[in-house]
Formats: structure tokens, C-alpha cells, sequence
């Protein structure tokens, strides 16, 4: 335990404890007037990195200046240095001369009058120098003038957006995020065109200074998560955030536990409409996956389509899915109880059948049943890491190959393969990845359970797993919602899906202020004009 404390401490922010980087320190420290002394300081802090761009020029013809643009290569937009600061400022040379005779701030001239890019910045320190050269941006510095700009050139390749791989649907969008930030706010603004959809972007990371996003819809979402994910995401201290599952891990409301209380999808749409709930996303640059927060059990087991399709149809694909749960992480282990425990349970035919197929076989049912979850896991891990083009093919042979010899060995029977298989299958069936990983690991505690103590220990399991969801919270909302607490107005949108005109409220424990979202009025007849 404390292990685990000092581990804590040292993540989020501890003045006694956190060290700051020596060279965090030395970038505190503000711009001089001397233009060679600021540009060896970068060249130094950098240590003369290959990437970085330096161009030396003289502004105006009768008061020259000298002043020099930075930025990095692969990051800033070189072209659009080229047409929008360097002929700017080497161009408008009569310009510059007129207006620098009315006695004006130089700087000042440059912003309004000389400089045609929108997004023109003051920077003072290394501090901001930094991170905007090393983001994209250029940087003009001048001599005699401890102030220089940052100017937005960001213009590094991006992927192009494109259908997802990971939540594809038959109907509705195919579009999902990119690693691009601005991308991807942009893909959900495109869904909401509300001025009240506010973003607000907080810098993470010493080393990487990762921008991090936070979108909501002001009027809709509750303050107080708001106000609970920037204390959250504040108290962060770490040296650099890679991808979104970093800050997953660091904000969750419960470490140990195999059910994950923070959502994630790569879907603008599924965002968007979470967003219209009164949920918060949180959006991290360089990686295609968004976090939504709070989050409950329920949304897990709801897909993008459901919403897309007409409501008996969704009704009836969404039970199926609780279905393949219960196949998924109660399959092996009723079997492995009813064949060692209770075989009264079965009909006396296919008591027989069993009997005969276990005959040569010299394991219990339960060592059957590991061996082969074992290796299918391996075989389901390998095919993902495997390269595309034999992925699909290695994984179909060795299972076939595998199944088919292990029978005819006489190690596995053939009913066990039935039975993993099947499992396995319902396993695909969920929409998300997060909640399929914590089914196939729970498999295993109650393939234990049903091979100590039959029916009576999957009972217990069962019993202990809905006790510990329960108890879980996603930021402060509870985790089994509209289940437990019992919410039958939110009933509307769980196991069965009302048809849309009857989804006019919004979940209450996220939305408290702002229940509505429509009127309720079930659609009219068309009046019969035949005359009958």
C-alpha cells in the first residue's frame, strides 16, 4: 500500500515531492533586446537542431530593422511563411517607411498594417516562445525590442478523416476523428452549430505539452462536473501525455476495478449526441479517441446505430447484445458446472452424448475449458498484432486446425469447442472494446467459481459483481444508473429504445437543470383522402 501511495503522490502535483525539469526552469526567463542573443539562446536550448529554419532580413528601406523568423520544419507550413510574413514584410517596404515616420510603435505598425495572418500573437518569454515554435507556429523577433509575434503556420501532414475501423456501422455517419486536435473539434462543430458549445483547451505535460480539450454545451450540462473535470484534469502533473488513455487512467473516479467508468469512442456523432445529453468530452491531441464523462454501464451497450435504425429494429439488436453478455461470461462456466455438478439437469439424451464425447478425454471439464479460452486468447491477440493482409487468415486456419486436433486427440471434446466457440462469437457482438475486455477477463474468475462449487459459486460471482458495480461512481453519478438507483423515466433508453418522439428527457442524474429536449408528441395520422 504504500507502494501505491508514493507511486500517487508522485503523479499529481506535490510541490514536495514533484521535481520540475532543470531546463523548464531556464525557459522562465524573458526576451531581450538583443536580437543575436535571442537567437543563440534558441539555437542552444535546441541544441542546434537540423529542423530548425533561421532567416535573417532587414524590415524598411529608410529606418532599418532587423529581425528574423523561426520555426520548424515538418510543423509550420513553409509555403504560407513565405507568402503571408516573408512577402509581407519584405514587400510593403514603402509601407512600413510611411507609417514608421508618424513616430509609431514598430511592433505595433507590423500587427495592424504590414502582417496579413489572422492568428498574430505577443510573445515575451522563452517560456511561450518555445512551446509555439515547437507546436508549428513562426516566430518574428526583432532587434532592439524585447517583444516579439507568434504567428499560427501550423501545417504538418494530417490523416485524412476517415471511417473508423473500430465502431463501423451500416447506417448513419462514416466519418471518425484524426489525430489533429482541431480536426476533430471542428468534426463536432459541424454536428452542433450552437454558440453555447464551449471549448476550453488546457496544456498537459512538462515535456510534451499535449493540448487537452474540453467541449460541453453551456445551458445543458451541469456546473459542477464541469467544474469537477478541470480540477481533475488540473491536479495532472506528469512528464507528457501520449494518447488519451493517459488521462483516462489519471481521472477516473475507481483504479481498481475491471469496469471501465470513463467512456471513449472515435466517433463525432457519438460525441455529439452525448454532448446534447449534458456530457463532457475531453479531447487530446495526437490521438483519435475522445473521452466522455460521466459515464454509465448502460452506455457501454449501446452503439451509434441504435439511434439510426427504427425502434423495434434497435429494440430487438440491443436485447440480442444483453443476450451475448450473459453467452460471453456465463458460457463456459454453466457448462463446466452442469457436467461436473448437477447432471440431473440434463436431458437424459444428451447426457449420454456428453458422457460418450468425454469418454477418451483425461482432463476435467474445467482444465478443457481453460486450455482452449487460453488458446483462442492467444490466437485472438496474435491476429490483431499480425499485418492485415494474413491477419484474418492465420487466425481462421489455427482455429480450425487447432479445434479440429484437439478432438481428434482425444484432449478436448467436441462440445467443450461448441461451447468456446460460441462464447467467443458473443464476445463480438458488444460495441465496446472496453467492456468486451473486462467479460473475457471475468470469464476466467467464473470458470473458477463453477469448477469449485457449480451453480452455487456462479451465483455468488454474479452476486458479487453486481454488488461491486454498484458501487462504482463516474464522477459522482452512479455507475449502474437508471438500474440502480431505479430512474423509469430514463428506462425509455436501456434495454428497450422508446421510439423518438418519446425520448423528450434527458438522463436526470447527468442533467438535473435542463431535463427536456423536446416536446412529446407521437406523430399524426395522414388524414384519408380516398373516402373511405
Amino acid at each position: 500500500m504504500n507502494f501505491w501511495n508514493k507511486t500517487i503522490t508522485k503523479i499529481f502535483k506535490s510541490p514536495s515531492t514533484v521535481h520540475k525539469p532543470s531546463n523548464t526552469e531556464s525557459h522562465k526567463e524573458p526576451l531581450t533586446t538583443k536580437l543575436q542573443e535571442n537567437m543563440q539562446h534558441i539555437k542552444t536550448t535546441l541544441g542546434n537542431s537540423s529542423d530548425l529554419v533561421i532567416r535573417e532580413f532587414i524590415i524598411g528601406s529608410e529606418y532599418q530593422i532587423h529581425a528574423a523568423i523561426f520555426y520548424t520544419d515538418g510543423l509550420a507550413d513553409s509555403k504560407s511563411v513565405q507568402q503571408f510574413i516573408m512577402e509581407s514584410l519584405l514587400v510593403d517596404i514603402p509601407k512600413l517607411d510611411a507609417i514608421d515616420s508618424s513616430d509609431q510603435d514598430t511592433t505595433q505598425v507590423l500587427r495592424d498594417h504590414i502582417l496579413t495572418v489572422g492568428d498574430v500573437k505577443d510573445v515575451s518569454e522563452f517560456s511561450s516562445l518555445f512551446t509555439s515554435l515547437l507546436s508549428g507556429d513562426a516566430i518574428l523577433l526583432l532587434d532592439g525590442y524585447d517583444q516579439g509575434f507568434t504567428i499560427g503556420m501550423r501545417g504538418w501532414k494530417d490523416r485524412a478523416v476517415s471511417e473508423t475501423t473500430t465502431e463501423t456501422v451500416i447506417r448513419g455517419p462514416k466519418e471518425g476523428f484524426t489525430e489533429s486536435l482541431r480536426t476533430n473539434t471542428a468534426l463536432i462543430r459541424r454536428k452542433i452549430k450552437d454558440p453555447h458549445l464551449w471549448l476550453e483547451t488546457k496544456e498537459i505535460g512538462r515535456v510534451t505539452k499535449t493540448d487537452v480539450a474540453i467541449m460541453y454545451i453551456k445551458g445543458i450540462v451541469d456546473d459542477a462536473i464541469v467544474k469537477e473535470v478541470h480540477a481533475r484534469l488540473d491536479r495532472i502533473d506528469i512528464d507528457g501525455i501520449l494518447d488519451s488513455g493517459y488521462i483516462e487512467e489519471l481521472i477516473e473516479d475507481e483504479t481498481y476495478t475491471p469496469f471501465p467508468t470513463v467512456y471513449h469512442t472515435e466517433r463525432p456523432d457519438v460525441i455529439a449526441a452525448d454532448l446534447l445529453e449534458g456530457k463532457v468530452a475531453i479531447l487530446v491531441d495526437g490521438t483519435p479517441i475522445v473521452l466522455v464523462v460521466p459515464t454509465m454501464l448502460i452506455s457501454f451497450l449501446q452503439a451509434a446505430e441504435d439511434y439510426y435504425q427504427r425502434a423495434d429494429v434497435s429494440t430487438l439488436i440491443r436485447m440480442l447484445r444483453f443476450l451475448t453478455i450473459f453467452i460471453s461470461l456465463l458460457g463456459p462456466s454453466l457448462y463446466i458446472a452442469i457436467t461436473t455438478f448437477h447432471q440431473e439437469m440434463l436431458p437424459t439424451q444428451l447426457l449420454i452424448s456428453l458422457a460418450a464425447q468425454r469418454e477418451g478425454v483425461p482432463f476435467p471439464a474445467f482444465i478443457e475449458a481453460l486450455m482452449m479460452e487460453v488458446s483462442f486468447e492467444i490466437l485472438r491477440e496474435a491476429s490483431l498484432r499480425l499485418p492485415k493482409a494474413i491477419a484474418q487468415s492465420i487466425s481462421i486456419v489455427g482455429t480450425l486446425v487447432i479445434g479440429t486436433a484437439a478432438v481428434e486427440a482425444g484432449i478436448i471434446s467436441a462440445a467443450m469447442v461448441i461451447v468456446v466457440a460460441i462464447t467467443a462469437i458473443s464476445s463480438f457482438v458488444l460495441p465496446a472494446y472496453d467492456l468486451a475486455m473486462t467479460i473475457r477477463m471475468l470469464r476466467f474468475v467464473m470458470m473458477g467459481l463453477a469448477a469449485s462449487f457449480g451453480l452455487f459459486g456462479i451465483i455468488i460471482g454474479i452476486i458479487a459483481i453486481v454488488l461491486h458495480l454498484c458501487s462504482l461512481r463516474s464522477f459522482g453519478i452512479p455507475y449502474m444508473s437508471p438500474f440502480a438507483p431505479f430512474i423509469l423515466d430514463d428506462m425509455k433508453d436501456t434495454i428497450f429504445r422508446a421510439p423518438r418522439w418519446a425520448m423528450f428527457t434527458r438522463p436526470r442524474l447527468i442533467n438535473p437543470k435542463n431535463i427536456r429536449r423536446e416536446q412529446s408528441t407521437p406523430p399524426q395520422k395522414p388524414r384519408d383522402n380516398t373516402g373511405g
